[in-house]
């Protein structure tokens, strides 16, 4: 059985979904159409690519299998964070420091993307600034000091330090020993910037196609994707799919891993106890491997991730698990109820870094007509702001300037050990470890 065979179900207790009303649906591709680039997956990454793409004149076709924003851009947590999902020491070992900085700043203006966006198109997705890094014990307060102070030193990145005297002011948790602050995060609704981004893209031309599986994608100087009712031809195609591009392009799937993410929204607080919780507002994530992150709605819910299942098996009794991890940080929600509870999955890659290329890049995809096929993956459960970077920069990439691209495209990409049928045991055991790391 397929993980998309669970996939409707987690999504259907939403509380995005239930919370927010998707406009009309855009109908499935019909007949044979042509334009200069097609775009495969509706999310984030999809939807931003095809407002660069429109606004440098090209004409932009986007083929979603659901609908748009439907898959991790529209149930994630909400948290839009500067960085990538591996320290940056990893990513300086991976491409050198100079690059190393160039992708730091890069991911800065992730963020810049988002309110640009919101301003330009008059996206309401209530945006709330700032976000919370904390410890839950010394000797991870210590390791993130150092992040903190390697990060200023090199990065000219400033944050807040928070003692443990005074974290009281920005979290009311017993579990947490110390924090810091960037005021340059922040969350926001997912699904309502992401149905946001349709509405724009729509408005400057971009034809979308939702219910429109790609079953066949033909590579040449003119690449076709065929769909259930109709075909596509492009010279530029891009694949934003990620881990449910389901076999269109076999290559790239063994270089990802989907990873089942779960959520809890707790019900309705009294606004003076929801404000007491967080009295700073921001998002909030905890620096263990395997981690919790959660933040405050404007309903005034806690909205709580952090289960997670590296075998694709959804938790049992998931709304149930989340109540006692909330309840965990914070005690006073111990018989508050969790009104929502849902789930997806996000694609990981083996060192966490993004993995953004050509086709004719992929070791095992090598051939005629695969330099005009693009992709875009591995976001590693950060993708919420760096998706609108990568679709800006595989949109300059596709008009002649691939500098910024290349800098990612130069990141080297194992494929998962064991192959379809020990890769994900492998994972288990690894993650267990890691677990096992972060309780002692």
């Amino acid at each position: 059985m397929s993980f998309l065979d669970t996939d409707d179900d987690l999504a259907r207790n939403s509380y995005y979904a239930a919370t927010v009303r998707r406009p009309q649906s855009h109908a499935p591709l019909s007949g044979s159409e042509a334009c200069d680039v097609a775009i495969v997956g509706g999310g984030m990454a999809g939807l931003s690519a095809a407002i660069e793409l429109a606004d440098r004149g090209y004409r932009v076709t986007l083929l979603e299998a659901k609908q748009v924003a439907w898959g991790a851009s529209g149930r994630n947590g909400g948290q839009a964070i500067a960085g990538l999902a591996c320290d940056q020491v990893t990513v300086e070992a991976l491409v050198g420091v100079d690059d190393a900085r160039r992708i730091w700043a890069m991911t800065l203006e992730a963020l810049d993307i988002i309110h640009e966006r919101r301003a330009r198109f008059g996206i309401d997705c209530d945006w709330r600034a700032g976000f919370l890094s904390v410890a839950v014990n010394a000797g991870k307060a210590r390791e993130l000091r150092r992040w903190q102070e390697d990060m200023a030193r090199h990065y000219d990145h400033e944050t807040t330090w928070i003692p443990r005297n005074d974290l009281a002011q920005w979290i009311a948790s017993p579990r947490y020993h110390s924090g810091l602050h960037d005021p340059r995060s922040g969350h926001l609704n997912p699904l309502k910037y992401g149905l946001g981004l349709a509405r724009a893209a729509a408005g400057i031309g971009v034809q979308l196609h939702e219910a429109s599986a790609v079953t066949q994608l033909v590579p040449g100087p003119t690449v076709l994707l065929r769909t259930a009712s109709g075909e596509l031809r492009a010279p530029h195609v891009l694949l934003a799919g990620n881990v449910y591009l389901q076999g269109l392009a076999p290559a790239l799937e063994r270089r990802i891993m989907p990873v089942g993410t779960y959520i809890g929204a707790s019900e309705a607080l009294a606004p003076e106890l929801a404000s007491a919780l967080i009295p700073s507002g921001c998002a909030v994530c905890d620096t263990n491997f395997a981690l919790d992150y959660f933040r405050p709605t404007p309903d005034h819910r806690i909205l709580y991730g952090g289960r997670v299942s590296y075998s694709t098996t959804t938790p049992p009794r998931l709304a149930h698990g989340m109540q006692r991890r909330m309840a965990a940080t914070f005690p006073p929600l111990a018989k508050k109820e969790v009104e929502f509870a849902w789930g997806g999955f996000i694609d990981i890659s083996m060192n966490r870094a993004p993995d953004f290329g050509r086709l004719s890049d992929v070791s095992d995809a090598r051939g005629t007509g695969l330099t005009n096929v693009y992709y875009l993956q591995g976001f590693s459960g950060h993708g919420l702001a760096l998706a609108g970077l990568a679709g800006r920069i595989v949109a300059e990439a596709i008009d002649g300037n691939a500098s910024r691209f290349d800098t990612f495209a130069r990141i080297r990409h194992r494929p998962f050990p064991g192959g379809r049928l020990l890769r994900m045991p492998a994972l288990v055991a690894g993650m267990a470890y890691y677990r096992l790391k972060d309780m002692l």
